[in-house]
């Protein structure tokens, strides 16, 4: 098959939900990302094929958001335009579309990402409110609309927050993970310092400069705003359950990832043309791999078969991984993720995970996460890093809602020893 390469990314920094970003909307968000790669990239607008977008918190008057991005863009109206929601692995499922045009069409370039505007949310009435206000709005004469209209009481105009319980089980993710947790005996300390090493990783590549590189600067902000480069173990310890209050609860708000405004792209093309327009690339995608299970299993233990079964085919181990991008949902779900690599469930065991390893630069927990974004910022950070460091192979791993997951392996193209599957 067609070698697909990465060649750049771009994102806006992360900002908590309802701060410095709550005046952008989903559109706005996802357009200055995608207007700031075009142009760092140097890619020709003109030989763009595709732009496959996720969003998980859905705007009703955009719909099709990656059309629109298209558009306010000023790219080629000829650019076929792709909006999809996949939950937490919305990104890595726009790049596996893009991945399949890019290798089965004559498109050469696309750019894949994902945005999410936690600040926005579109605000529903109750269903008997609704009923009203749309038979009033068919209403045949002016008296028959008043008449409905005359419906309505105090209580019709509350509205109703979008939904953070899974559909299916009643249940927030946090409560999941609580449960996860605890059939994994995952402990409290251990918890914290996964959200401990999250921060300080994030401070120090802020710090440094590898993220900061990768970010265009919104309303005067260049950084991710998300990050407590102050905190401390001691302080992590003194957080109250936030799920769990019954006194057995483990998971706190300091080792759960943020609600956050932010928007990722990523730009991939056939290595070919890549190389023959002159691009350097940064990493080739070597394999992906998705699953699902019931969320009664586990509803963020899904990794636990898409990293097995993709090492697999590529007959490697967990020892063999030089950079581990694991995204922190929660700090338990890493944990449970890892505890099941490593001694074996629905799929044998394959290896250890070296901590030294384990983002490196900071997870969703320090940096944020927006819904759809976090797959393109980890593809990208982790492309940079392959390339900045001269290792070989990176993974991604992330969970999604609804008892989701999706992982990537990435190579370095310049990186000598290939191990053939």
């Amino acid at each position: 098959m067609t070698e697909i390469v990465i060649l750049e990314g771009r994102r806006t920094p992360f900002v908590r939900a309802h701060g410095r970003f709550k005046k952008f909307s989903n559109l706005e968000l996802a357009t200055h990302s995608v207007k700031a790669l075009v142009k760092d990239s140097g890619i020709d607008p003109e030989k763009l094929g595709a732009l496959i977008y996720g969003h998980v918190v859905l705007d009703p008057r955009v719909p099709h958001l990656a059309r629109e991005v298209v558009l306010q863009s000023g790219l080629p109206a000829s650019i076929r335009a792709v909006s999809l929601n996949d939950n937490c692995i919305s990104a890595l499922s726009a790049a596996e579309y893009g991945v399949w045009m890019l290798q089965n069409t004559d498109r050469e370039y696309a750019i894949i990402g994902g945005v999410e505007s936690m600040s926005n949310p579109a605000l529903m009435f109750s269903d008997s409110a609704r009923r009203i206000f749309l038979n009033a709005n068919f209403a045949r004469s002016t008296g028959e609309r008043i008449k409905t209209f005359l419906k309505l009481r105090p209580r019709h105009f509350a509205p109703k927050a979008p939904g953070v319980k899974e559909p299916s089980t009643g249940k927030s993710m946090g409560e999941h993970c609580e449960d996860m947790v605890k059939e994994w005996h995952i402990g409290r300390e251990a918890q914290d310092e996964i959200a401990f090493n999250s921060h300080q990783n994030a401070a120090y590549a802020t710090q440094r400069g590898p993220l900061k590189d990768e970010i265009a600067a919104l309303d005067g902000l260049d950084h991710d705003d998300t990050i407590r480069a102050d905190t401390t173990l001691a302080k992590l310890a003194k957080l109250r359950p936030a799920f769990d209050k019954s006194g057995s609860g483990t998971i706190t708000a300091g080792s759960s990832s943020p609600l956050t405004d932010g928007a990722a792209s990523t730009l991939i093309a056939t290595r070919e043309a890549a190389e023959r327009d002159g691009f350097t690339p940064l990493a080739v995608i070597k394999d992906m791999e998705f699953a699902g299970i019931l969320p009664e299993e586990g509803l963020l233990m899904a990794p636990a078969l898409t990293v097995p079964r993709l090492l697999k085919r590529q007959n490697l181990t967990l020892e063999d991984i030089d950079i581990f991008e694991i995204h922190e949902a929660f700090a338990g779900q890493v944990l449970c993720n890892i505890k099941a690599w490593e001694e074996g469930w629905k799929e044998p065991a394959i290896g250890k995970v070296d901590r030294e390893k384990l983002n490196i630069y900071g997870g969703s927990i320090a940096l944020g996460h927006p819904f759809a974004a976090t797959g393109a910022r980890i593809m990208t950070t982790l492309s940079h890093e392959l390339k900045r460091s001269g290792k070989r192979y990176g993974l991604i791993s992330i969970c999604g809602a609804g008892a989701t997951a999706g992982a990537f392996l990435l190579e370095n193209p310049n990186a000598g020893g290939k191990k053939e599957a």
